[in-house]
């Protein structure tokens, strides 16, 4: 609740009468109703990603035709990059099923927030790269927006770097 101070009170008193509500009754249902509709979409998004069934077109087509995909580029890891286009999804989850092990791979998820269009996911993700066979894992925190029942931004923050050690092979030691 917000309160409205008045220091210009006859008494000298502070008043902290209730100010008017921002929203309205309807608007306050159309905000929940639109929190449904984007759970709804991300636990639909959930279910396709976990499920090996599911191939990158299928995943992709969750997904906006022009989407605002953002992560931290790393040129040492070939799926972790900015994305724009829903053919440009389809691509992330073809190099990332071309570039780790599937059955060694997930994600786990802890917290799953909602609130109108927007959901944030936060979890760990883990996998295996086949050229070094060397495991990563990772905190994540990804931020999601939907509008029309599509998702249209995909803003992920992870460790990128730790990823990037796994995808590089092992120098051998110099000779003495």
């Amino acid at each position: 609740m917000t309160t409205k101070t008045n220091t210009a009170n006859r008494a000298g008193t502070t008043d902290t009468t209730p100010a008017p509500a921002t929203t309205t009754p309807a608007s306050a249902v159309e905000r929940a109703a639109e929190t449904e509709r984007t759970r709804a979409v991300v636990a639909e998004y959930l279910r396709r990603v976990s499920d090996p069934e599911q191939g990158p077109e299928e995943i992709a087509a969750m997904y906006a035709e022009e989407v605002d995909w953002q992560i931290a580029p790393n040129p040492a890891v070939p799926w972790i990059r900015p994305r724009s286009t829903r053919a440009d999804v389809v691509g992330h989850w073809v190099e990332l099923a071309a570039h780790t092990v599937p059955e060694a791979g997930g994600a786990s998820i802890d917290a799953f927030l909602v609130d109108g269009a927007d959901a944030v996911l936060t979890g760990h993700v883990y996998g295996t790269l086949r050229a070094t066979g060397k495991s990563f894992h990772s905190p994540f925190a990804l931020r999601l927006t939907v509008a029309n029942g599509e998702i249209v931004r995909h803003h992920i923050y992870e460790d990128s770097l730790g990823i990037a050690a796994a995808c590089t092979p092992d120098q051998a030691e110099p000779a003495a």
